[in-house]
């Protein structure tokens, strides 16, 4: 019975699709198709085993492309009549690179193998700031760029090859398509900025109070619904409270990540507060690595001085035995008539 069953179920599925694809009603809404498929599918489900269930949904995927889809819907970038379809409607063809062009473009341009070590740590870097920057809500701001630069600078400080290290930075920055110079510029009048400054006046500046840089972003960031956090974002304000004072320690950061987020900005503060979180795990990490680096280094420096010092040994030696050798000769010859 329940072979019948789900001969009939796979039956039926398989003349709904094949009536859909056909001449006759090929003008049917996917929408109705879907709903359609759906109700049949809730109907037998308790009924078919698992890979009649995936057979059944492999023919209705395969039957439609991305066009296909857009087509019957009738979806056109840009064109709907929503306040954020008319705010970033002109954006709406502009070409974008996937993931895999932006690597692309980074190796090129950097021309080395990455240190095996690192591979996998700059691999991510350029994936993730890629998909940050090609999102079209993202907006450079200088927060942002001295969070991007204080990452590049506590992943890349102890790259073997400081030479190599400053061309990863230079080949992310032009594969990302983001001006290095002005970002640069921008984290560099952050900082002086914050130079001097405490909590209370970082706080101040994140509640819009003022005319600095800070308090610019915080007011930009806090009027538009449609801004976008990212990661660099927080790790921006995790520096900015470094050095108002504030302890680098996850436990520390979260409460003042929180109330910049969720009391100053008016956003969420899940992300901002992981992604500081991330960050001091990926720095206890990398100081353990600076640490058993500096060991090694050292413990091959004294390896290195006890072959020298043995060498060294080693010659003095020789030496002693070459001038008993010359006084041996020199006596000999003395004492022969």
């Amino acid at each position: 019975t329940l072979n019948k069953v789900e001969n009939t179920a796979t039956t039926a599925t398989e003349l709904l699709l094949t009536s859909y694809l056909s001449s006759d009603i090929s003008n049917m809404l996917l929408s109705r198709f879907l709903l359609y498929s759906f109700l049949v599918g809730q109907a037998v489900n308790g009924f078919v085993s698992p890979h009649v269930q995936k057979r059944t949904l492999s023919m209705a995927l395969s039957a439609y492309s991305d066009e296909d889809i857009m087509k019957d819907l009738g979806y056109k970038p840009g064109q709907a009549n929503t306040e954020f379809a008319r705010r970033f409607a002109p954006l709406a063809e502009k070409p974008i690179k996937t993931v895999g062009e932006a690597f692309a473009e980074f190796s090129q341009e950097l021309g080395f193998t990455v240190n095996p070590l690192y591979k996998n740590l700059v691999t991510d870097l350029v994936a993730t700031t890629h998909l940050i920057v090609v999102n079209v809500r993202f907006q450079r701001d200088p927060v942002w760029s001295l969070g991007l630069l204080t990452s590049l600078e506590l992943l890349l400080k102890n790259y073997p090859e400081p030479e190599i290290a400053e061309r990863i930075i230079k080949s992310l920055f032009k594969a990302v398509e983001v001006d290095e110079q002005e970002a640069r510029a921008e984290a560099d009048t952050l900082m002086k900025w914050s130079e001097g400054k405490s909590l209370a006046d970082l706080e101040a500046a994140m509640s819009g109070e003022g005319d600095s840089v800070l308090a610019q972003v915080a007011k930009k960031a806090k009027d538009d619904k449609y801004w976008k956090y990212s990661r660099f974002f927080g790790l921006g304000l995790v520096k900015l409270m470094e050095n108002a004072g504030v302890e680098m320690d996850k436990d520390e950061v979260y409460p003042v990540m929180e109330d910049f987020m969720t009391n100053k900005l008016g956003k969420s503060h899940i992300s901002a507060c992981a992604d500081s979180d991330m960050f001091f795990k990926v720095k206890e990490k990398l100081d353990m690595m600076e640490t058993l680096m500096k060991e090694i280094e050292i413990r091959e420096k004294k390896r290195m001085a006890e072959r020298l010092e043995k060498k060294a040994e080693e010659a003095l030696k020789a030496a002693e035995n070459a001038a008993k050798a010359e006084v041996v000769e020199a006596a000999e010859a003395v004492v022969e008539p």
